[in-house]
């Protein structure tokens, strides 16, 4: 009997664990995510010749005004990815809805930076994914 308790235990612990695992991986990918989003923003509000210029673009925007939606995302980005590391519960939630809308903006934004953009997209699904694998009960 003590030998299954014991192993229960252990179980109990290990799966602890790759929870904390995976909320860290997700916070250290959501604040790589927030400071890559927040540097492509900057460098919209502050020099728009490093975009290509789309024509006809469904979802046109002027560069600056896509610049100050990356630049604040990505600011909350990394203020969420520490909240992430200290392990409190709104930054878990804010975390996968920041993750989405980031991942949406730069959707949006693929003709302007493509490559860039769909290197974001790929870390914010990481982010997605190591916040809502884990269960609710594991964690917190």
């Amino acid at each position: 009997m003590a030998t299954s308790t014991t192993s229960r235990h252990g179980m109990g612990s290990a799966k602890e664990a790759a929870a904390g695992g995976l909320t860290i991986f997700a916070a250290v990918m959501l604040f790589i995510a927030g400071t890559m989003d927040f540097c492509r923003g900057l460098m919209a509000v502050l020099e728009d010749k490093v975009f290509l210029n789309t024509r006809d673009y469904t979802f046109e925007f002027d560069l600056t005004a896509w610049g100050w939606i990356h630049l604040i995302l990505g600011a909350v980005a990394v203020v969420v990815s520490f909240g992430l590391f200290v392990a409190v519960k709104w930054a878990r939630i804010l975390g996968v809805v920041l993750a989405a809308l980031i991942m949406i903006g730069n959707f949006l934004s693929i003709p302007y930076y493509p490559f860039w953009s769909l290197t974001l997209i790929a870390i914010d699904a990481l982010v997605i994914w190591g916040l809502c694998v884990v269960k609710r009960d594991t964690v917190y």
